[in-house]
């Protein structure tokens, strides 16, 4: 399943009007080549069928693509399912011509939703919309895509490319993400069974991630630097590249935590930071107290603190300073989950626990310092 633009109007065009031979106005002479959407789709099937697992096994091409949910083990099962972008990190792609990552990107901040509820990733569709559609471009962003879906360990099972011209400048691309995973109904976690006394585990992330881009693109354009300039924060990398560094994904980590038991909570860190989304997680009148000396904050963020003049608590509710997942588990269980999470490359720190009061649920970070990095410890 992948349409490329409106091919019945194609179609149309090609019609004698008024009973004339004259061929008319075709779709390419408005801006819509469909040969080149034809010839993206050719080249990512095998994109695609590099994601394939047990439950999906449809051909890209067709108008929908199924997937078998017993084929994928499960007998009671509840879906779930969420959609994402990648925000104007794709503006620093478009603008450096570093296409690469931003697929990974996309991926990961669907399936990292999906697992906070327990669910595994099964499916991803992408919708891929340019003003002009570059065949090269395209197949480099959907490999991105794949790679993502590989790490996730769902399957590329379909999607849109949209070439509309007037509506994007010729190079701009914007793109959307559609994941569903599954659970059974008896694994689902809801946040209910989080409570006083469980300890917070914190993993690390691998920078920025996808978020706050919009502030980042500020804070360089205000400090004069170009992409092409070395970043401050990582000598040797040119700015546009260090920061195009993808999202972490989470799902194989935070799964190998689920088998392995005493998982309360996860709580994907994106947009609002630690103090916004840890709370999504937590019953009334339970609270999160985070200390921020636990874990080292990567250099990244000190540059965004100082180059911008950003505020502590500005920082903490835009970025993820450091940690893009939190799990929540009970006492006894810490030391297994962090062998589990460890053995599926995750870097875990002890950052915090669950305490009981009578106010809604909140997050506290205490004792954040932005250069508190490696070096630090």
């Amino acid at each position: 399943m992948r349409d490329t633009t409106l091919t019945k109007e194609a179609a149309i065009s090609s019609f004698p009007e008024n009973g004339r031979n004259n061929p008319g106005l075709s779709y390419r002479d408005a801006g819509v080549d469909i040969d080149a959407g034809d010839a993206l789709v050719e080249a990512i099937k095998p994109l695609a069928r590099s994601t394939m697992r047990p439950g999906a096994d449809t051909e890209l091409g067709g108008f929908g693509a199924l997937f078998d949910l017993r084929a994928a083990g499960f007998s009671d099962p509840i879906l779930v399912s969420a959609t994402d972008g990648v925000g104007t990190k794709l503006k620093l792609a478009i603008e450096t011509g570093i296409h690469d990552f931003v697929g990974i990107d996309l991926v990961a901040m669907c399936a990292n939703d999906l697992v906070v509820q327990g669910a595994e990733p099964l499916l991803f569709l992408d919708y891929f919309a340019t003003g002009h559609l570059s065949v090269e471009a395209g197949r480099t962003i959907v490999a991105g895509i794949a790679e993502g879906c590989r790490q996730a360990g769902c399957a590329l099972i379909g999607g849109e490319t949209a070439e509309m011209p007037g509506m994007y400048a010729d190079g701009d691309y914007d793109l959307a993400g559609f994941c569903v995973g599954a659970a059974e109904r008896t694994n689902i976690l809801t946040g209910r069974e989080v409570a006083a006394g469980d300890v917070v585990l914190g993993l690390a992330s691998t920078g920025v991630h996808s978020n706050g881009f919009s502030l980042v693109r500020r804070i360089a354009a205000e400090s004069g630097l170009a992409w092409t300039d070395e970043a401050p924060f990582a000598p040797e990398m040119a700015l546009g590249a260090a920061l195009l560094t993808p999202t972490r994904m989470y799902v194989k980590g935070c799964l190998a935590a689920l088998k392995a038991g005493g998982v309360t909570g996860f709580a994907h860190i994106t947009g609002g930071g630690m103090t916004e989304n840890v709370p999504r997680v937590l019953p009334k009148g339970l609270h999160a107290v985070i200390d921020a000396t636990t874990f080292p904050v990567p250099k990244v963020f000190a540059w965004l603190a100082d180059a911008g003049g950003v505020a502590p608590a500005e920082m903490l509710r835009t970025f993820n300073c450091g940690i893009g997942m939190v799990v929540v588990v009970k006492p006894n269980a810490v030391a297994t989950v962090t062998t589990a999470l460890e053995s599926a490359g995750e870097t875990v720190f002890v950052i915090g626990g669950i305490e009981a009061g009578d106010e809604a649920s909140t997050c506290r970070v205490k004792n954040f310092d932005p250069h508190h990095d490696e070096t630090a410890q």
